[in-house]
């Protein structure tokens, strides 16, 4: 367990427990995302939280996978890789993916998604690593507008193919974070 702040801890994920971040991620993703899919998101959540998916996962060796804990419940899961550079990006940087991060609605605006930023920022610099990045919908525009009070910046986009996507919510935006 890695903690964050008082109440916000990081849990590793683990093998066993693929059906529990599956049926977490049952909840959480449908009320944020439901109305972007024809089928309300299941094959969203079947593909990327199916035990084979999440087995391949964990153990890509340059990765990190974790549930979110506030206040002793998991909210959400947090995954980062690392030397994953950001595509097409000008200079050549030492860069982390920010793969995923979903919480669960019922716990916004408690700071949770701020002070994991933070936790990475700080852990990455540490690793001297000097940028971080990762793919925000635009259709998401809090989570979009979040990113950027962060100091985070647009680099480029992209369209996401998911046949069950609806086609207004199919772009996706690279973002970025120069490290000092």
């Amino acid at each position: 367990m890695i903690r964050i702040n008082s109440e916000i801890a990081l849990e590793n994920i683990l093998v066993k427990d693929t059906e529990s971040l599956y049926e977490l991620m049952k909840e959480v993703y449908p009320l944020a995302y439901n109305y972007f899919w024809e089928d309300g998101g299941k094959w969203y959540i079947n593909s990327q939280y199916s035990e084979e998916n999440i087995r391949k996962e964990l153990v890509q060796v340059n990765a990190e996978y974790f549930f979110v804990i506030f206040k002793g419940e998991r909210v959400g899961n947090f995954r980062i890789i690392w030397d994953e550079p950001l595509p097409d990006f000008s200079e050549r940087l030492k860069s982390v993916k920010l793969h995923r991060i979903y919480l669960h609605s019922k716990t916004q605006g408690n700071g949770i998604g701020k002070s994991l930023l933070t936790w990475l920022e700080n852990k990455a610099i540490k690793k001297q690593y000097e940028l971080i990045w990762l793919d925000a919908m635009d259709e998401k525009p809090q989570a979009f507008n979040f990113y950027k009070k962060q100091g985070y910046q647009y680099h480029s986009h992209c369209f996401l193919p998911f046949d069950l996507l609806h086609d207004k919510y199919r772009k996706m935006s690279q973002l970025y974070k120069k490290l000092n």
